[in-house]
Order: C-alpha cells, then structure tokens, then sequence
C-alpha cells in the first residue's frame, strides 16, 4: 500500500455531522477560554478532547514547533485519543538534516506546502512513502493531514490531526479542523512566546533569577538578601592562551571548561548568575539544608570532569587547563543593579567579595580550591580538609582561616552525607 498525497491547500466541503453551534463553540473555547492555561500542551490534550466530544474523529494531533533554546531545534507534542497527557519529544540541532525530518510532511510544509494530507486504504497507490507511514499505520489510522501553522515574522509551524474512523475524515471534520488553523496559530504563538520569554532569561540569568524577574523584579535596586553558599571560578592562563590560540578553538576550550564546571553546579541546585571571562559566579541559596553539600559534591563532580577534559588535552598534545575555585558563605544582596536603563540581576556584598579574594589566593598558595572557615564549619568537612593558616584578604581588615581539600581534588565519598 501507497499513501495518496495532497500537496495543495484543501477546499474542505461543509458535510459531515459537526453542527455550526458545536464550530463555534470549539472556536470560542480556543480564543477565550484557553486565557488562563499557560502550557500549549495542556491546551492541546484538551482540544482533542473537545473535538472528540464534537464529533470529530481525531485519534492524534501534533504540533510541531521550532524553539529559540540553546540545546533544542525542534519539539513535538502529541496527543493520543484517551490520553491525559500529551508526549513531549525535544530535538537536537542537525536533526532538521536527518533522512527522517527530510523525508517527512513536516520538510514539505517548511517548504512551502499549504497541506499534505496522508489515506490509507487498500485503493491508495499514489505518492512518496514518508517515513512516517509505518508509524501510522501501525497505530491503525486511516487518514492524516499535516497543515502549516503560520506565526508572525512567517515563522512557520505545523499541525497534524488523524483519524482511525473508517473512510477517513469527512468533507465536514475536515472543514471544522481547517476553521481551528487560524485561531490555534495565535494561541500557539502566544505561549511559544512566553516560553521563549522564560527560556531566555533562564538562558542568561539562569532559573531562580528568571523567576524573580518574570514576577516582577524589574526595577533597579529591587531585590532580597539571601544567605548562600558562593562559589567563583576563574580559569589560568587564559590571556595567553587566548592570545596564542585561533579564535574557534579558543570558543572550544572555553565551552568544554564551561560544560566541565556549569553541569555539576546546575545538577546540584546550584544557580549560576554570570560567566565573567573565563570565570563564573555561582550561588547556592542556604534556603536548601543540603547547600554546602551540594556545592561539594559540585565540586567534586567539577574536578573530574576537568580531569578528564585535561586527560584529552594532554592526549592531543595540549597543556592541562588550571583553574582556581574560591569559596565562601554569607548574607548577599540578590536582585538588580546597573543604570537606569540596563540592568544585571545578580549578587553583591561582603560575602561575594571574600568569595573572590579566595580565587585569587589559589594562584598564591598553589592550591586549585580554596574555603573559608565560615563554610569549612556550616558544612561540616573539617576533617577532609586541610588549614592552611590565616591570611589577611584584600580589603579585609581581620585575616580569616583559609581551607583547602586534603588531596587537592574532592571525591565524592569525603563529603558528608
């Protein structure tokens, strides 16, 4: 069996056994009634249900979105008839060149296509085997139609609605799921918007920022103090290196250093709020009981992961990448600060700035991570660690006792449960 392929727009007819009172009630739902529901896919799941409930065989709907994310090109969301609950699938970048997304409705409609509409019966011989059609066959589906979902700017977007009813959609399903396009479009548009909105600032500011700051906290000076655990990292040498390296591999190294030190602190809880350079400042709120000995276990994982990168450097023929980690705990100051018309949402204060002195002694000491005493305590490590005396810190008018790892690196099993 072939699948008959439509590559125009449909001029649906108006039969079918969909009142015009039940059209107008689904339209009615999606623009006014959707207001309040914040996730397109919880508006999705019900959509089919209320089609369903309208006598329109859908058996599966899919919207297919591009994202503005730094990890994803693409999203899927699927509802199933029956299904609470939409599947959500996420798409790398490159996979917009995989034989797969070539070879499907979804490349035809970014091409231009206006429609594909898919039959599956015994008479149907005509038109590309996309590699979709095993997946829908399997399901038992008869009929399927793919539609562009057009956004502003036209930026492009697609649905899909298919049926299991025998014969496919009528004339009548057809025209009623056509007169949803525009309206699921802009509703669409508007939470795929949001969530950009959402992503960006978590993108640049990261998660607990963004959420002060889509609540509200947007005018200079607004803010909270907060007790955290602060972590800054700088890495060594980089003027030299970024002076003797091409530019791109000077973007790799930087990259690879990021991912090594930023995905232990993300996975811990951890809320970085700025790379400065080659280096990074990092808070963990106190909030949290286990702060300290997340931030350690950050560290830990942090290491090993550098130890790694810096086993492939020394593999290509590379110098090892040093870097020095400081760390302190205290009241900062949480929330905007800048000029009237730009501002930088981050952390200030005396605790912040030990934080950073502590940094800037691992080049002195030799040591890569170096803690304060006020952590050492609250995190309950001593015996792990080794003092290393007192030192009188930059713009400190008190010396403070100054900690560092008894091996240099941390292993997980040092630290505390």
């Amino acid at each position: 069996m072939q699948s008959l392929v439509n590559l125009k727009v449909a001029s649906p007819g108006t039969g079918g056994g969909v009142w015009p009172a039940q059209r107008s009630e689904l339209l009615d739902w999606l623009m006014i009634e959707t207001r309040n529901q914040r996730f397109i896919d919880n508006i999705l799941v019900e959509m089919g249900e209320r089609l369903v409930d309208a006598g329109v065989p859908v058996a599966r709907v899919s919207l297919h979105l591009r994202i503005q994310h730094p990890q994803w090109r693409g999203a899927r969301i699927l509802w199933r008839r029956g299904a609470a609950e939409a599947e959500i699938r996420t798409f790398e970048y490159g996979a917009e060149q995989t034989a797969e997304y070539l070879n499907s409705p979804l490349n035809d409609i970014s091409e231009g296509a206006d429609e594909v509409r898919l039959h599956f019966d015994e008479t149907s011989d005509a038109g590309p085997e996309y590699s979709v059609v095993g997946e829908l066959r399997a399901e038992g589906l008869t009929d399927y139609v793919a539609w562009p979902l057009e956004h502003t700017l036209g930026k492009r977007h697609v649905v899909t609605f298919a049926t299991d009813r025998p014969g496919g959609f009528s004339d009548g399903h057809m025209a009623v799921l056509a007169d949803l396009l525009p309206a699921l479009a802009l509703v669409s548009e508007i939470r795929l918007k949001n969530r950009f909105a959402r992503t960006l600032l978590e993108t640049y500011v990261g998660p607990h920022a963004s959420e002060q700051i889509l609540a509200g906290a947007t005018t200079r000076g607004s803010g909270v103090t907060v007790g955290a655990a602060i972590l800054i990292c700088d890495l060594r040498d980089f003027t030299a290196i970024s002076d003797a390296w091409p530019r791109d591999n000077v973007i790799e190294l930087l990259n690879g250093y990021f991912d090594a030190m930023s995905e232990p602190i993300e996975k811990y809880g951890g809320e970085i709020l700025k790379f400065m350079g080659d280096g990074l400042l990092a808070i963990f709120p106190l909030s949290n009981p286990k702060a300290c000995s997340d931030l350690l276990h950050a560290i830990a994982e942090a290491q090993a992961a550098m130890t790694a990168l810096n086993a492939n450097h020394i593999k290509e023929g590379r110098k090892p990448l040093g870097y020095g980690i400081g760390v302190h705990v205290g009241d900062v100051m949480y929330g905007n600060i800048g000029s009237r018309k730009r501002l930088d949402f981050t952390v200030i204060g005396p605790a912040v700035n030990i934080a950073s002195r502590l940094e800037s002694l691992t080049k002195q000491v030799h040591r890569p991570v170096l803690l304060s005493k006020a952590f050492v305590d609250l995190a309950g490590v001593e015996c792990n660690m080794e003092n290393l005396g007192s030192y009188t810190l930059r713009g400190l008018d008190e010396p403070i006792d100054v900690f560092a790892f008894s091996g240099d690196c941390l292993t997980v099993a040092e630290i505390p449960a």
